[in-house]
């Protein structure tokens, strides 16, 4: 893939449907071989690139620097976890996964309350189930699960510490992500990575013909 013609919508697109179950990249993969851009363009290419191969250990660097600025005020870091989880949210594949496991305990306990957290029948075009069906946890709409995590971690982050210590906390963890995927050189696995990707995005195109 050439990662200069990528725009930062397709980017976003495909963090949203990729797979994040995967495990982050080892430590002495993540920190190996740096190396200065030369140009803008090889910048660009080079943090798309390593946004998307990287993008669990990013994450979770991000979440550590958030638990290490509050380790004193338990509440911020629960807060920081409801983050992480709406965040995760919106990723396509987490959603569903989390539906799928959710429900599945359910039903050993309760039979009827799972068929309850079913999804609807996705709608039926010429003939077809739509492809593109919206994504529901627990028989609700995704976003409405987003926006309770989203309104509890925000509840907490103003009750147990202060605004201007979250900012710093997130500007720290942004500008660490943002130097690594700028001098960090994408190597022939990120490049392998990108090639298995497109092709699982190929097949799921065509087995949903």
């Amino acid at each position: 893939m050439d990662w200069g013609n990528v725009t930062m919508e397709d980017l976003i697109d495909a963090l949203r449907e990729v797979d994040w179950s995967s495990p982050p990249r080892p430590l002495t993969e993540f920190f190996s071989r740096f190396t200065v851009p030369r140009s803008s363009s090889k910048l660009n290419s080079r943090l798309k690139c390593n946004f998307y191969y990287y993008r669990t250990n990013y994450f979770i660097m991000i979440i550590f620097i958030l638990a290490i600025a509050f380790l004193r005020k338990p509440l911020a870091i629960v807060a920081s976890g409801l983050t992480a989880v709406s965040i995760a949210f919106l990723n396509d594949s987490f959603a569903v996964t989390f539906n799928e496991k959710v429900t599945r305990t359910v039903r050993q306990f309760s039979p009827q309350l799972a068929a309850k957290m079913r999804p609807p029948m996705a709608p039926v075009l010429r003939g077809r189930p739509s492809p593109k069906s919206a994504i529901h946890i627990c028989g609700h709409p995704r976003w409405v699960f987003v926006a309770i995590f989203s309104a509890a971690s925000c509840i907490l982050w103003f009750t147990s510490c202060r605004l201007l210590t979250v900012l710093w906390a997130l500007a720290i963890g942004l500008l660490a992500t943002l130097l690594h995927a700028s001098f960090r050189t994408p190597n022939l696995k990120a490049r392998l990575n990108t090639f298995r990707e497109e092709f699982r995005a190929v097949w799921r195109n065509y087995s949903d013909l």
